[in-house]
């Protein structure tokens, strides 16, 4: 069993390295998102049903095009609803209304 030593400029090299590959890991660009999405792919992302799609778009709640049969929804369009109908939260990590008797 061969020892092989280890020196201080191995590491401070394998330091470089390392930082120089997270550094190029940080500051790629992150992968496009699709601009258009098929219901099939709606429906995973928003964990819905067909009906649930068919009555949003019945009832103009989401916005789509139809192409040749195939219904397409801008990925924009999702954003927008998902922040219009965002709920914030409250913050209550204690409530003490139990020990006032």
């Amino acid at each position: 069993m061969a020892i092989e030593v280890i020196t201080r400029e191995d590491l401070n090299e394998f330091r470089t390295l390392l930082l120089s590959d997270l550094n190029a890991m940080f500051n790629s660009k992150p992968e496009q998102q699709k601009q258009w999405l098929k219901s099939n792919e709606v429906r995973k992302l928003l964990n819905i049903s067909p009906g649930t799609l068919q009555n949003l778009r019945i009832n103009g709640t989401i916005t789509y095009t139809k192409v040749g049969g195939i219904l397409y929804y801008a990925s924009s369009d999702l954003e927008k609803l998902l922040e219009s109908n965002k709920v914030e939260a409250t913050v209550t990590l204690f409530n003490p209304k139990w020990l006032i008797r």
